[in-house]
């Protein structure tokens, strides 16, 4: 049935003639590659390839270069650079979806847009799903991470689906799902209409007025779960195929009203866990080989980002199919006669970073369930100023849909509960262990902001695991979510801690160092250091490879800035948690100079390395 399907589809693809080698390598002015988020073939043929803040790239049919279409000031520019989401409308339009600035469209092939962003939207749907657009007829669905928005008039109205909880602010409910915080949607041959979320996957017939939710077996007995369906490619009505977030394949059959799944189709290697499972090419995948990219002969300098693939199309049809993917590093072509892409490697002979130690103080749990959405926001951690587009980041962020419970990270005294800096409804705990560092006693605190509910006192004693709030967009939000802190002061100041008039706490310190990483994951950490011996703020560090999830790429991991500062028992000046172990270069620009380390990583571990000229 696998083979069959695979080939009916592959016939199906586009007739449009295209060969790997008429496609040029995307304009790379950084020397590290061009992060590929989404990649789309429109009806006229035309390649569209969205980035990780590079905007946007088309390469028009015949045209020899690429086209790049970049948000700026100008009236009717794309209203970001960060791109993850295309498709193509009935009235000839190109919509877009961005990784934190709303959505858009196109109807004269890109020349100028139309745009939703925070000020038509407000505090949500300001992160559209990764390849999270759908169109069927006139009707556009948008997938984000507060919910579907849907227009059957080009925008001029929208309506909303949601879960109950959204019930309570959006303006126009469609119709209600069991969680906002959708992961990915696909519409079926049949105008079926598929989306995930967090609690599973849903199927409507009916243009999404009604739902149908069935559970995603998560193997939850594991201390994380594996299986959330982050990409869907809807068959048929009865068939569905997603990738997860270990890249493992599921069909489902339809028997008697309920969905039976049919057990594992393939195991993609966890690295190569592939993002998106595309309308086809997937499903072509399994004859053409991409899933065991991971085996290719690649050099191990660039190791798992040549093998993580974000996005795909396919070409051709039988012996002469091949697929065109996205990944960290730009576009690869893979299939039979493909050509390699080359690719600049750094030179032989480069230092090897620390051996991974045990962690110095990883004492805390998370503030959100395993079972719920654990992950840190991966474009905006601590000290990050997401490509230099904000301001320093005092903590990490947690996305989930809103009314997610928030635990208490470690044992301690609730120290503050009330709101704080623009109205964010927050909690402040003064942890009952101290650190000791360079002959210095530490207080610890921890604070959760942006909460919708706050459910604790001041003053009342809480342990680890215990609930204290809901999440929410209170105070200055762009989406429901967690923003985390965790202090290390020398006095023992609640003031020191949270203060609505300061923007810039003087005593945070990163999370990820503090909080247990995720089970079967490491932390990576060190300094980055110019030939005068100063630190080097705000660098891009290149080469780790994350995941998920998947909503926030993962692109490069940066210094911290003036506002910003290590552990004092660590000093560092940067620090990356859950990266899969394995081996990776990592490399940083620094007086001009491109510098290159070998890291390994490994479970439960802290891997320290130093970047000095």
């Amino acid at each position: 049935m696998r083979t069959l399907i695979a080939s009916a589809l592959l016939l199906a693809a586009s007739a449009a003639p295209l060969r790997s080698q008429d496609i040029p390598p995307l304009p790379d002015e950084t020397g590290w590659g061009v992060h590929v988020l989404a990649l789309e073939r429109a009806p006229n043929g035309a390649i569209w390839v969205g980035t990780y803040g590079h905007g946007i790239f088309v390469l028009r049919p015949g045209a020899q270069e690429w086209e790049h279409i970049a948000d700026d000031d100008t009236e009717g520019s794309i209203s970001w650079g960060f791109v993850h989401a295309f498709a193509f409308g009935s009235h000839g339009e190109v919509w877009y979806g961005t990784l934190g600035n709303g959505w858009g469209y196109s109807s004269d092939g890109g020349s100028t847009w139309k745009n939703w962003t925070f000020q038509m939207l407000g505090p949500e749907y300001q992160y559209v799903a990764p390849n999270g657009i759908v169109t069927r007829g006139d009707t556009v669905y948008v997938a984000t991470a507060d919910g579907v928005k849907l227009t059957w008039d080009m925008g001029e109205t929208w309506s909303e689906i949601t879960d109950s909880i959204g019930t309570l602010t959006a303006p126009n409910v469609w119709s209600v799902i069991g969680n906002q915080y959708v992961l990915a949607i696909s519409s079926g041959s049949d105008g079926s209409l598929w989306l995930s979320h967090v609690h599973g996957i849903e199927r409507s017939t009916d243009g999404g007025r009604t739902w149908e939710m069935f559970q995603v077996p998560h193997g939850c007995s594991y201390p994380v779960c594996h299986d959330r369906a982050r990409a869907l490619a809807s068959i048929h009505g009865d068939w569905l195929m997603f990738g997860t977030e270990r890249g493992t394949a599921y069909y489902l059959r339809r028997r008697g009203g309920y969905f039976e799944f049919e057990g594992i189709v393939l195991d993609l290697p966890e690295e190569s866990a592939v993002q998106r499972v595309a309308h086809e090419p997937l499903l072509a995948a399994t004859d053409l080989g991409v899933t065991h990219i991971g085996s290719r002969p690649i050099d191990s300098r660039i190791g798992a980002r040549r093998r993580f693939a974000s996005s795909m199309i396919s070409f051709g049809s039988g012996d002469a199919a091949w697929l065109l993917v996205g990944g960290p590093l730009g576009l690869d072509a893979v299939g039979p006669g493909a050509p390699q892409v080359e690719i600049e490697l750094p030179a032989a002979g480069y230092l090897a970073g620390e051996a991974p130690a045990d962690p110095r103080h990883t004492w805390f749990d998370r503030p959100v369930s395993l079972n719920d959405q654990p992950y840190i926001d991966q474009t905006y951690r601590y000290g990050s100023t997401m490509g230099g587009n904000f301001q320093q980041h005092q903590g990490v962020e947690f996305n989930a849909g809103a009314g997610t419970p928030v635990y208490a990270i470690g044992d301690g005294v609730v120290a503050y509960a009330a709101d704080a800096e623009a109205g964010s409804r927050t909690v402040v705990i003064r942890h009952d262990r101290t650190l000791e560092a360079g002959g210095q006693e530490y207080f610890l605190y921890s604070a959760y902001y942006h909460n919708s509910k706050v459910t604790v006192e001041a003053g009342q004693r809480v342990q680890a695991g215990h609930p204290i709030s809901r999440i929410g967009n209170t105070g200055r939000a762009t989406n429901d979510h967690l923003h985390l802190e965790v202090h290390a002061t020398p006095v023992d100041s609640l003031g020191a801690v949270v203060d609505p008039e300061q923007r810039y706490p003087p005593y945070s310190t990163n999370p990820e160092l503090w909080i247990a990483p995720l089970p079967g994951t490491g932390i990576v950490a060190g300094q980055v250091w110019d030939g005068d011996g100063n630190a080097v703020g705000q660098a891009r560090i290149y080469g780790l490879i994350k995941g998920e999830p998947q909503e926030t790429p993962f692109s490069f991991v940066e210094t911290y800035g003036d506002r910003t500062r290590g552990t004092p028992a660590y000093g560092e000046h940067f620090a990356l948690g859950d990266v899969p172990p394995g081996d990776y270069v990592i490399g940083v620009d620094v007086d001009g100079e491109r510098l290159y380390r070998r890291v390994q990583v490994e479970e439960g571990k802290v891997t320290w390395v130093v970047f000095r000229p």
